[in-house]
Formats: C-alpha cells, structure tokens, sequence
C-alpha cells in the first residue's frame, strides 16, 4: 500500500497563495487518490493523516510525510478481514492504538461500544466519551482508538477488551475570524476554484455555472434545516459531499424509521436530525418502502424543523439532502413527464412534501467522474472545510438579498423563504464574512430563484395549480428594473412549436373535474372510407366522449359545413398525445372540430395556438372550467395565441398580466367561427 512521489505536477499561483495563507490547512489533493487506492477510510480521515504530516509544499517533506501516513495506515488501520489479527495483537502486546468506527450502544443498561473493523461489538467504554461525543451513539464516528485488553471478572474473561483512549478524528479547535480573514486575500473566482479544489475537483474544466452547482451541494453543510434534492446520471459524485467531505453528515443508503430519524417516544434517545448536521438520503429509488409515517413526520419537520414524538414537540437542525438517478435524457424526462419522475411513489405523491424542497440541483449538467476533471492541486483539508462550514451555520444571512434586491409577486412566502436560505447558504461558502458585492450576490440571487422555480415547475405539471403562479423574479432596488429568472430546462417548455403544424394537427388544453389541466397534440389523418371516425386506443373516457360529440354535430351538420362530399367519402382517424403525460380525461371537442376541420381543407392552423374549449351534439359550446390555469400552461409551454370560448370571457379578468401580455386570447361564438380563426388567426 506504499505511496511514493512521483510525477510532480506543476503548482500555479493559486497554489502559492492557498500555501501561504492557509498554511498547514492545505493538502494536495492528488496525494489523497493515490492513499485512497489502498485505504478505504473516508477521505477525511486521509486528509486529517495528509494534513498533519504532509502540510508542505516542499517534495522532501511531502515524500517523508506520505511514509508516515503509509505506515500509520499500515500498522493502525485494520481491513474488516484483519478482525482476529488485531484482536490478537491487543492480546499479546497489552495495548494497541489503532484507526476505526466506533458506535456505542446501550444493552442490558450498559453502555458498550463496538469497533466495526476490530470486530467486536462489546468494549468497555467510560461514560464520558458518549457523553461528549453523541454521534458515537448514532451511526459512530471514526477515531484514533487506543485498546487495552484485561481481565473482566464479571463476564469472566468474556469480555476483556477496553477503550482507555479515544481521539475523534477532527480538527480539535476552528477560529473562523482567522478564516474568514483568510478569504480576503482572494478574488471571488479565486475562492470559488479553491472551494471546488477542496472537494477534489479540477475547476479549469468547468464553467462557472458548473463550479457553482458543485457548491451548492455544500449548502447542507452550512445551512440549518436546509432541503436539497439532486437527481441526475449515475457517476456524477451526488453524494460525495455528505458522504466524504465532514463527518457531521450522515447518508442513509436505504429505508428507515421514525425513531431513527426523530428518536424514541420515551425521548431517551435522540434521533438522527438532532446529531447530525445533515441526513442524507442516497438511491432514493429505495426508499419505496418506508413507513408512510416518515414522509408525514419529515413534512412536518423540513417546514418548520421541529416535530412531534408522543407528547412532546422537538426540534433538529440537520439539513436534508436526497440524491437519486435519472434513468433516461433530461429532454425525454421534459418531453413525457416531469423531474421528480426518479423519486418513488410514497415521495412523489405528497406534492406537499415536495414543496418543502428548496432546491433542485439539475444533477443532469454535472459530467460523469473523469480522470481529467479530479485536481492535482491544494485544497483545503477537508476537516478543516467541514469545521467552517458546521460554524457558519451559526450565522444567518437570509436577509442579504434585500440590500440591493426584492422578489418578485410571483414567489409566496415558502418561495421566498427557499431562495433566501439558498442565498444565505451560498453567501456563507463563498462570502463567509457576508460581504458580497452586488454583483455577486446578483449571481447566486438568480441561481437561489432558478433552482427553486425549478420545484414549483415541476409540482405545476404534477397537476398541481395552486403552484402555478411559477413567472419567478426580483428588483434591483436601485433602478427599479424587474428581470425574470428561467430554468435552462425550460421546465417542459417549446412543446407547442412556433413552427406552423401539418394539416390535421391542433394543440388542445382542457380541465378535468378535479381542476388538473391535460395539454394534448390532436391528430387527425384523412382516408378513404365512409364516414367512420376512427379513434386510436389512447383515447378514453371523458375525452373520447367529447370527440364523439364533435364528430357527430359535424355528420349532423356537413352540408351547412361544407364538408358533406369529404365525409362520405373518407374516414377521420383520431390520435392524442399527451404532452404532460398526466393522464387528464381532458374535454377537447373544438380542438378535435379545429383539426379535423384542418385535415379536409389541407389548410394548417395558425402555429403555436392553443385551443380551448368542449362542444354538444348540437354544437353548443361548453365553456372550460377555469381559464387561469390553461392559459398558465399554455404559456409556459410556447402557445403564442388561444382560441377561447365566448363564454369565458368573463373569467378574462382573472388571468394575470403576464399571461395576457404572451397570449393573445381569440375568441369564439360557434364552432364554426372557431374552424375559420384558428386557419386565419394570424
């Protein structure tokens, strides 16, 4: 497992400077890769090792520390398969002090403690350690351990192993005056490249925005009761924050209980959100069998971060970050459904939980781990990074924004409440001392707004329109002007084409009985036949119904048409698409009449019109249910201009400005006028 130097890479200014500034805080990373080859320790136990014998920038040294680290890992860390060796090796030499996990339990009123690669599950521990160190009571905390092993005469001799020294393995004091004057000998970019240095990663193959979303999986760590949520390609490192960069996180790979995560009804043990920083949810595919009761209770406590546990109220401060893949291209997950797609059922299904998130990381614009992309450059010790952080999280900068800034009307007060915890969040690991430029906090603004309109966009094509209200925005103070922030996804946007649509081809919205909006592409083709209309088997319910009762007024009244010779003689065949892929058993008679009015006239309809609005078998026309929210969706989704009932009018004043400003409304008395519009609204 030896590791020696070899090739030298060549340092650059930036490395100077992070030496001379935080000298003996800094660690080449590229040393950490190659002891990590052959240690499975995380990677803050190498750091803390890396850290504290090779905090140099001169080769010599560097190449004496990597010996003693190399023999520190040889003599003190056992492999899981050395259990017996070193159990022996305690035996015969009275005391040994070695590197491990060590959790504490409490059995048969005893506090035992047990050293996961040691393999045994009954030390002897003084009461002070879990006193002073709770983590050690849940999930265990790495440590410098020293093991002695004498007689025990009330288990006679079954038990003769004792902790007499326990060290755990993390920075023993932090000044943050000391790093934040630290920070002010860096440029902002300079900063933000060493932070993404720190976590392994080389920011010179990056773009901006890419090292920024490398750091926003850091806000966890340096926010209270902050809500992340990243899904994305496999590969791409979404958990290696929580998991490796400070060891007051903790990652669940798999389901869990409420007394794990909150703690016992009795409350003499504490849960997981009141010792960690951050519980962290990994594949979270898996969690589809977690108790109901888990997902109702963090609801509760990611609103307000305290809960309920029999007749008391408690409280935590850990954050909560959930990190899932994607199983197909972020242009097919847009196109067919939408984002939280990846999550399981028991998730997906409470859109108010969903609400709770405050951030969704596009996990799909990280790159896949390549060797190019990990640094060969300093970096802080990640201890040392994971001490800052967990002491900012003192601090509290939600208000900052309204220095230069005010949000938009858009934004209720969770909106807001989000995006002003991820600038918070965002100011503390890039501008610790809460300083930034207006510039600068103009860029993390609009990142904090993006990636929670990206949350409210997703629960709005969920069907869930009391979220539609999604035209995000802000105010610079100073001049009064409004600027509106997107997601580059578009959030489903452009599914209604600018470009003009083949002959027989309509784009249709309607809302069903439960007030959720279905927005569809018709598509009606002309064959020979007799009259028949021909529906493809998507087509169902209410739905079918309505295109039943268009076809019907149109046999009943061809003549009056004009279209009595093209329907004896031909068949209409009917395809629907959905586009939202919500299933809604939308009524879309006029929008099928439009179409099918367009098939047998070879006449396209004006491009990007959204056509609203349901007709009897005598063509009286059935107004939509509400106008607000189809309009809404229309909007968002490219429609430029929407045919509308005359009957709707009414609800006109009910339709924000904004929406009346991108969709020129057209409206209609009959069908047939409806028919005339839509191939000559222009």
């Amino acid at each position: 497992m030896t590791v020696t130097w070899t090739d030298v890479p060549e340092r650059d200014a930036l490395d100077d400077k992070v030496n001379s500034t935080f000298a003996g805080k800094v660690v080449r990373k590229d040393l950490v890769r190659k002891v990590k080859v052959g240690a499975n320790v995380p990677v803050f136990v190498l750091e803390f090792l890396l850290g504290k014998y090779c905090a140099s920038s001169d080769q010599v040294a560097i190449e004496m520390g990597l010996q003693v680290v190399n023999d520190t890992l040889a003599k003190n860390y056992i492999r899981s398969d050395e259990s017996m060796k070193a159990q022996s090796l305690v035996i015969d030499q009275g005391r040994h002090t070695f590197i491990d996990k060590v959790k504490v339990r409490v059995a048969d009123s005893d506090r035992w403690a047990e050293a996961v690669n040691f393999g045994d599950r009954y030390l002897h521990i003084p009461d002070h350690y879990a006193r002073d160190y709770e983590r050690l009571l849940t999930g265990g905390v790495w440590a410098q351990v020293e093991v002695t092993h004498q007689y025990d005469e009330e288990t006679k001799g079954k038990r003769s192993f004792w902790i007499s020294k326990l060290e755990p393995i993390q920075i023993a004091t932090f000044d943050l005056e000391q790093y934040r004057a630290g920070r002010k000998a860096f440029t902002t970019d300079e900063w933000i490249d060493f932070l993404v240095r720190s976590m392994g990663y080389e920011p010179a193959e990056m773009s901006r925005r890419l090292k920024l979303l490398f750091l926003i999986r850091l806000i966890p760590l340096a926010e209270r009761n902050y809500n992340l949520v990243e899904l994305g390609p496999r590969g791409t490192g979404k958990s290696y924050a929580i998991q490796e960069v400070s060891p007051y996180a903790s990652l669940l790979t798999g389901p869990t209980t409420v007394a794990n995560l909150f703690g016992h009804m009795t409350g003499r043990q504490k849960g997981m959100v009141q010792i960690w920083d951050v519980v962290g949810f990994d594949e979270v595919a898996d969690l589809q069998k977690m108790p109901k009761e888990v997902i109702t209770t963090m609801k509760t406590y990611c609103e307000s971060g305290t809960y309920q546990r029999g007749t008391e109220a408690a409280s935590g401060d850990a954050s909560i970050a959930m990190f899932g893949n994607t199983n197909q291209p972020i242009e097919a997950m847009v196109q067919s459904g939408h984002l939280f797609d990846p999550m399981p059922d028991i998730i997906r299904n409470d859109m108010a939980f969903i609400d709770r998130l405050h951030f969704y990381l596009p996990g799909w614009e990280v790159p896949k781990m390549r060797t190019e992309l990990f640094t060969d450059h300093y970096g802080f010790v990640v201890d040392y990074l994971a001490e800052a952080l967990r002491e900012l999280r003192k601090h509290n900068f939600t208000e900052i924004i309204d220095r230069h800034f005010s949000l938009g009307s858009h934004l209720n007060a969770r909106d807001r409440k989000a995006v002003r915890r991820t600038v918070s969040g965002l100011v503390k690991i890039v501008h610790p001392d809460g300083d930034p430029t207006e510039e600068d906090l103009q860029v993390l603004l609009e990142l904090a707004i993006e990636g929670r309109r990206r949350v409210k966009e997703q629960l709005k094509k969920m069907g869930a329109f009391e979220y539609y209200q999604t035209s995000f925005s802000y105010t610079i103070e100073a001049t009064g002007e409004e600027r509106f922030v997107g997601v580059p996804e578009q959030g489903g946007r452009d599914l209604i084409s600018l470009d003009p649509l083949a002959p027989g081809s309509a784009y249709a919205a309607g809302v069903d009985s439960e007030g959720t909006v279905g927005m569809f592409r018709i598509e009606v083709s002309v064959a020979s036949g007799t009259g028949k209309l021909k529906m493809a088997g998507g087509v169902r319910g209410a739905m079918k119904e309505s295109i039943q009762r268009a076809f019907a007024y149109m046999q009943s009244n061809k003549a009056d048409l004009g279209i009595a010779r093209d329907l004896d003689t031909c068949d209409l065949h009917v395809e629907v698409i959905d586009l939202l892929a919500n299933r809604v058993e939308a009524e879309i008679g006029v929008g099928f009449y439009v179409a099918a009015f367009s098939a047998l006239r070879s006449a396209a309809l004006s491009p990007a019109l959204l056509v609203l609005g349901d007709m009897s078998i005598q063509g009286n026309l059935k107004p939509t249910r509400s106008l607000v929210e189809p309009l809404q969706m229309g909007m968002d989704n490219g429609a430029k201009r929407a045919l509308i009932p005359i009957e709707n009018r009414r609800n006109f004043l009910e339709v924000a400005s904004d929406i009346i400003e991108s969709v020129d409304p057209i409206f209609y008395g009959d069908p047939k006028m409806a028919a005339i519009k839509a191939l000559g609204a222009s």
